[in-house]
């Protein structure tokens, strides 16, 4: 990235990071919904693993927001026909959840009778 220019530079970061982003995208690692990007390494672990990989990269759990994130979240679970973890908890109220940072839940799209913890919410 030699160049005299902060524009130059700049720019061919920015193609860079698109080719990149395209050949994840390829390899089926990375989708990106309402300017997010959601990857996964396509490994099985269990939670508390998942959520230290996601710290790693930079980012954090997946929180479904609106269906856009939630059709992002299903790509994933689709493609390596597993399920996936998401960055929620029960409350304190059975039945009721959370979001990891205590935030309130805007969203949810639960199956009927859902969740159980039975692997098909």
């Amino acid at each position: 990235l030699a160049s005299n220019k902060n524009g130059d530079v700049t720019h061919q970061l920015e193609y860079r990071i698109s080719r990149l982003e395209g050949v994840l995208r390829l390899n089926k690692i990375i989708t990106e919904s309402g300017g997010k990007i959601f990857a996964t390494n396509g490994k099985t672990a269990d939670f508390d693993g998942t959520v230290e990989k996601c710290k790693e990269a930079g980012g954090s759990i997946a929180i479904p927001r609106n269906p856009g994130e939630n059709e992002a979240i299903l790509y994933f679970v689709k493609y390596f026909n597993t399920y996936a973890y998401l960055g929620i908890k029960q409350s304190l109220i059975p039945g009721k959840f959370q979001p990891l940072n205590d935030a309130q839940l805007s969203y949810t799209n639960w199956y009927s009778n859902e969740p159980s913890g039975q692997g098909e919410e």
